[in-house]
Parts: structure tokens; sequence; C-alpha cells
């Protein structure tokens, strides 16, 4: 079953070099967790109405985590 995050950041400014998210994540404001993509969705929208959101200052993230299927299956199962 895939799990998913749903990750409220504060947005860096933009560096001449790019934004990697690896070598350094933008810092997390609230993370929670969600069993379906609905539920994370839902979050994801309450986060958006917030008022740093909706300036540019923060961003919501949802990200799958758990298992994930290969490319080729999920063709064939669609």
């Amino acid at each position: 079953m895939t799990r998913f995050l749903v990750v409220l950041t504060d947005v860096r400014p933009f560096e001449g070099d790019g934004r990697n998210e690896r070598t350094a994540p933008e810092r997390r404001r609230q993370v929670v967790g969600a069993s379906s993509r609905e539920a994370a969705d839902r979050i994801a929208g309450a986060f958006m109405a917030l008022g740093m959101v909706r300036a540019g200052r923060q961003r919501v993230k949802v990200i799958a985590i758990g298992r994930r299927h290969a490319f080729g299956v999920r063709e064939l199962a669609g």
C-alpha cells in the first residue's frame, strides 16, 4: 500500500547553481502522513489556504512513499 506525506516547507531564494532538494532541502515546517491520495489532497488543500503559501513564502508538496510499482507492470494492469 502506498502512503503519502504532505510537507509544508519554506521557499528559499533562488541561487545561481539552482535548487537541489537532495543536497540542500528546503526547511520543513509541517509534515503530515496520509493513507490515501484523496486524504493527502485534502490536507494539501488545507495547507494551500494558509496565507504564507498564498503569498509564495511557503509551498506544499505531496510525496508518495512506500510500495512502488514497476512502470511496465502498471502499464499492463491499466
